[in-house]
């Protein structure tokens, strides 16, 4: 891999590690082994970012979250956050979000997170994978209930990276910042019946209760789906640069599972669901079985 994408990656990890101390341009060089000056140009170029926006973004992000899960009082952010002052932290918070941030606190409204996506992993994408050591798949029956899904729609894509160019990544930074009744957005393949017409069958949406009566954000949908029981295949985990290896690993073992030795057949009348790939926990995908 290109030795330019590697060193604005290694700052991006180094931000991630030290993000509630100061950073600085002369720590980011030592750790990317470029002067300063080319530090800067290259985090700019591949980031579309300063670097103190890059760390702006990120801890106002943070800091949303902790607000949404009751995690400390505007005061104490503001200062954790790296602002000088409340006033300072409120303005770059509504500047970020379009709300203050004790408004945001009191109503959860959804926002739209800063999501930090690694520069290597635009180009490992392009690498060929290699599958000589094959991983292990866990595999489990799991049930989920009656419930709806909040979605953003593409045009035609059908997986993520096409998803992304038609929509922007920034989509799951809005979802992350919504409830969601598996903890977590998921990704979904759509059977046909839940597809509109000139709309993808790949989305990204979060799960809610079928009472749910909360915010629906601008340009989404809400679909209904019903009970049914899923196969969820998880593999090992992995490191972060592997992530292709890993979904290619449990995807073709999907392909290859044969349900009916636990007395089911696949129901493809439901979507096929991704989780977020966490290398610490390994890649997830459920699919949908009947008796």
């Amino acid at each position: 891999m290109d030795e330019q994408i590697l060193a604005v990656q290694r700052m991006q990890d180094y931000i991630a590690e030290h993000l509630n101390e100061e950073v600085n341009m002369a720590q980011l060089a030592r750790v990317s082994l470029y002067s300063p000056w080319h530090s800067y140009r290259l985090f700019r170029e591949h980031t579309g970012l300063t670097v103190a926006e890059y760390i702006r973004r990120l801890r106002l992000s943070k800091s949303a979250q902790r607000l949404k899960c009751g995690e400390g009082k505007v005061t104490q952010l503001a200062f954790d956050s790296g602002f000088g002052s409340v006033d300072g932290y409120q303005r770059a918070f509504r500047r970020e979000f379009g709300c203050n941030p004790a408004e945001y606190a009191k109503t959860k409204v959804p926002v739209t997170l800063f999501i930090p996506y690694g520069v290597k992993f635009r180009h490992l994408r392009k690498e060929p994978i290699n599958m000589e050591n094959l991983q292990s798949v866990f595999v489990q029956l799991i049930h989920k209930g009656e419930r709806k899904i909040i979605i953003k729609r593409g045009i035609k894509a059908e997986e993520y990276f096409d998803y992304c160019g038609e929509v922007g990544c920034d989509v799951w930074g809005l979802l992350s910042s919504m409830d969601s009744l598996c903890g977590e957005p998921v990704c979904l393949w759509l059977p046909k019946e839940y597809i509109k017409p000139d709309t993808s069958k790949y989305v990204q949406g979060v799960e809610v209760s079928t009472d749910y009566s909360g915010i629906i954000p601008e340009g989404f949908d809400i679909i209904t789906l019903p009970e049914a029981d899923y196969l969820m295949f998880q593999g090992e985990p992995f490191e972060e640069e592997n992530f292709s290896d890993a979904i290619t690993a449990v995807q073709q073992a999907i392909d290859k599972y044969d349900p009916s030795i636990i007395g089911y057949k696949w129901d493809d009348s439901n979507p096929r669901i991704q989780l977020e790939p966490r290398g610490t926990r390994g890649y997830i995908e459920l699919r949908a079985v009947k008796k």
